[in-house]
């Protein structure tokens, strides 16, 4: 974090909102960003899943289809909620709008999913660095360090890092997604360590999956991935 989103941290428990920052109900100082009704409404993903990648696959045949492409680096994914439009919103107030404290929130459902221990050594997923100068803060770090908050995990935010800057991938195709992280990182300092990647939303795994590779290629136990939000499935 940079000095100045350090200070935005501090200053944000005194800015608040005084309303729920996605329905705009009132909510009082000591009270989360988000209210517990619109948390409520957050989806979470319905068995049965895949063991791997966490899909929700009712009747699919083997092997799952979703994580099919993923390299063997990348052990295990999980995800908290459906990206729909509630959950959008939170992940959005977070990573556009500065309002840090929305991870403390999302962090309690990813807690629930089991991936995390005070074992685990939480990796965020590094950000483009000209988005991270821009928006001052990588919206994986403050997740992981909330997950941590909750958790005792440790937190290691320089143990992957980006070797080039990457276009955004929200119009990319699943193929175009893993060509365009291809040798995007490099890891260091994970030798044996079991690793568990954070980042806010899972689309195909592109990214997760070439972190993992990299990870593993460092020396590191085992990856595996955590997000708050799994995008929707395409509607045929």
């Amino acid at each position: 974090m940079t000095p100045f989103a350090e200070a935005l941290a501090g200053a944000e428990r005194w800015l608040l909102p005084g309303a729920c920052l996605t329905c705009g109900a009132s909510v009082g100082p000591a009270d989360p960003l988000i209210c517990p009704l619109c948390q409520s409404r957050w989806r979470r993903l319905p068995e049965p899943q895949c063991a791997r990648c966490g899909q929700p696959r009712p009747g699919d045949p083997d092997p799952c289809r979703f994580c099919a492409p993923w390299p063997p680096a990348l052990d295990r994914a999980r995800s908290a909620v459906w990206l729909d439009a509630t959950a959008r919103e939170a992940v959005h107030a977070l990573k556009y709008a500065g309002w840090w404290r929305v991870a403390e929130v999302l962090a309690v459902p990813m807690v629930r999913l089991g991936m995390v221990t005070s074992e685990t050594v939480l990796v965020p997923i590094p950000l483009n660095p000209k988005r991270r100068r821009r928006r001052g803060y990588n919206q994986a770090d403050v997740l992981a360090r909330a997950l941590a908050a909750r958790t005792g995990a440790p937190v290691d935010t320089v143990a992957l890092g980006r070797t080039r800057a990457t276009p955004t991938q929200t119009a990319l195709t699943p193929e175009a997604r893993r060509a365009n992280v291809a040798g995007a990182f490099a890891a260091a300092g994970v030798r044996g360590a079991r690793v568990v990647l954070v980042d806010d939303v899972l689309t195909t795994g592109a990214t997760l999956a070439e972190a993992a590779t990299t990870l593993a290629e460092a020396g590191a136990a085992s990856v595996g991935a955590v997000t708050f939000a799994r995008a929707l499935p395409p509607v045929h």
